[in-house]
């Protein structure tokens, strides 16, 4: 009777244990067509046991603030048992597919998606390679983002490498783990002839895989972005990875680079890193994507994460993150040596020029053009410099007032890096939580000891920044080399086409905006004098007008002959650069060589 008990107990134990198992999600991804730009996605969900499954497919990436409507790109879904008999489906949203599952243990979907699309946000697949931008290319069922999911890649016959932050699974050839689905979504995926080398640094083993060739040199490479890896972490004092994957796609002409949470996708021109200008460019984004690994990754607005794949997220606090990521991406490259202090301040120069002589800069506050980045930012249009501003330049330019009012008021002991070193043991070790604005500013105050309201005010407002408040106490100062020149403002841009000038932007306050010109206007003649193909005709017209000066501009406007009577305005924009304060204290050159100090 004893022995009976024990075995009734194990199989309910069994029973018990096999009824709650936890959902299994599988993918399995091989590459058919991949000439077509084409892979192959297989889908595994087992153990939901429910009458209907919903599956979905985010609509936009992590880091890449645009609603990019990754489903467009899916077809030919079919979803069956494992017996291989068919299962309905219907789509019910844009991104999502309802599959009458019966209360099966098993459902496999199967589909496709095209990629061909060179960015480092969104998938491209030929018969070289294929990149993987996992929310293009991943399901996951609705309510289940925290599970976890296995994902085994099929190269195409020709291929021979992987490259990704995912962890591998034992035993299992090709295979990757993911914790849950916010991970998945966090970790690109390289496949094809990639070239891999790789570096320690910061205790962290480093791999940086090498698409589509290039003049580079492994060795130089290997150590300059050890340099800037060493510096980063010593900023935060910690770093948080044991492996990190750099995946480098070269282009004939690239650029551009996208943050994940060990990871990063980067876009270069092939032939470049033999050009110094070129190859500190590309350094600066080595430094700009890693420092991410802890400054929005880790250390984020509230607002970031959890992620709604379904909608925008909203944040105001773009200024914050990328911003001071954009400061720091050239003081780091200042600080391992690869830029000298005039290049530095050339650079950080070149931010206020940028910002200072946008018009939108007096239509939009900096928080406002973080809110708006999903429609405005990555849908530029001819207006947008006169509507807009960049969070980037912008947002540097905060962080450097910020880190040297720190400088001042603790007389160089502290700066900005002992606020996010600070930061992210508040905030992301501690709470482990998102911070608020405000939260931020306390926490930068408390470390100042002085209030840097006027800073966060001036992210939320347009009014004008006073540059020299806080560059003239470390012993620096902006000066404009426009001031006091008067200067006439046509207010166009052109290009060339089919030796047609053709009007490509107006700027705000103009002459040509007041007196009406248009953009796709084509300029014909100015004052009887008709323009020559290459523009210099023109030129030497405005190089010779004064302030005042009426233009007879005779223009193509769909088809039909316009004249515009033009005012030559005063040019309002600046040419900044950041020099030696002249007659500046022994206080201020000591706190001055705290800020630039490698």
């Amino acid at each position: 009777m004893k022995r009976i008990r024990i075995k009734l107990i194990i199989l309910m134990a069994t029973f018990t244990s096999s009824a709650l198992a936890a959902p299994r999600i599988l993918f399995e991804v091989s590459f058919k067509e991949p000439q077509a730009h084409y892979a192959e996605i297989k889908m595994e969900i087992s153990g939901l046991r429910k009458d209907y499954i919903d599956i979905k497919m985010p609509v936009w990436t992590p880091g890449s603030y645009l609603v990019r409507e990754y489903s467009r790109h899916v077809e030919s879904l079919e979803a069956c048992d494992e017996a291989g008999e068919r299962m309905p489906v219907k789509k019910i949203s844009k991104n999502t597919w309802r599959i009458t599952a019966g209360k099966k243990d098993q459902v496999i979907v199967n589909y496709r998606i095209y990629g061909f699309e060179v960015s480092v946000r969104t998938n491209f697949i030929d018969d070289a390679h294929a990149f993987l931008s996992p929310a293009a290319t991943f399901m996951y069922v609705d309510g289940l983002l925290d599970h976890p999911a296995e994902v085994t890649i099929v190269p195409y016959r020709t291929w021979s490498k992987i490259s990704t932050g995912l962890e591998p699974v034992a035993g299992k050839p090709n295979t990757f783990h993911a914790p849950d689905f916010d991970i998945l979504f966090d970790s690109p995926i390289e496949v094809g002839n990639q070239d891999i080398f790789t570096f320690e640094a910061a205790g962290v083993h480093h791999e940086i895989a090498m698409v589509g060739g290039g003049n580079y040199d492994k060795e130089r490479l290997k150590s300059d972005c050890a340099a800037i890896v060493e510096e980063a972490t010593r900023i935060f004092g910690v770093n948080p990875n044991k492996r990190y994957v750099f995946i480098v796609h070269n282009y004939q002409s690239g650029g551009g680079g996208l943050e994940h949470l060990n990871s990063t996708v980067l876009g270069a021109s092939r032939n470049g890193y033999q050009n110094e200008r070129s190859y500190v460019g590309f350094l600066g984004l080595v430094a700009h994507e890693y420092f991410h690994l802890w400054h929005v990754k880790r250390l984020r607005p509230i607002e970031l994460g959890p992620f709604d794949y379904d909608a925008e997220n909203y944040t105001t606090a773009l200024w914050i993150m990328e911003g001071f990521t954009a400061y720091y991406d050239n003081l780091i490259l200042r600080r391992c040596g690869f830029l000298s202090e005039n290049a530095y301040l050339q650079a950080l120069a070149g931010d206020v020029n940028t910002v200072e002589n946008r018009a939108g800069n007096r239509i939009q506050p900096v928080a406002l053009a973080s809110f708006d980045a999903w429609i405005k930012y990555y849908r530029p249009d001819e207006n947008s410099a006169n509507t807009s501003v960049s969070y980037y330049n912008k947002g540097a330019l905060l962080a450097m007032m910020l880190d040297l009012k720190i400088l001042a008021a603790t007389q160089g002991q502290k700066r900005l890096d002992d606020v996010l070193k600070a930061a992210y043991e508040e905030f992301y070790v501690k709470k482990q939580r998102g911070f608020e604005e405000h939260e931020l500013q306390a926490l930068i105050e408390d470390i100042a000891g002085v209030s840097v309201a006027d800073i966060f005010r001036a992210a939320h407002t347009v009014e004008p920044l006073d540059y020299n408040q806080y560059l003239n106490a470390v012993g620096y100062e902006l000066v404009d080399h426009n001031r006091g020149h008067e200067l006439p403002d046509f207010g166009v841009s052109t290009s060339v086409s089919d030796g047609r000038i053709v009007v490509t932007g107006v700027n705000r306050g103009s002459g040509a905006w007041d007196g009406g010109i248009n953009v796709k206007d084509e300029l014909i003649a100015i004052n009887g004098e008709r323009l020559d193909n290459g523009g210099r005709e023109l030129n030497r017209i405005l190089q010779t007008a004064a302030v005042g000066d009426k233009l007879d501009v005779l223009v193509a406007r769909d088809g039909k002959l316009r004249e515009l009577s033009i005012t030559l305005n005063r040019d309002t924009k600046g040419a900044f650069s950041i020099i030696p304060l002249q007659h500046a204290t022994a206080e201020q050159e000591s706190l001055g060589r705290i800020w630039l100090s490698r």
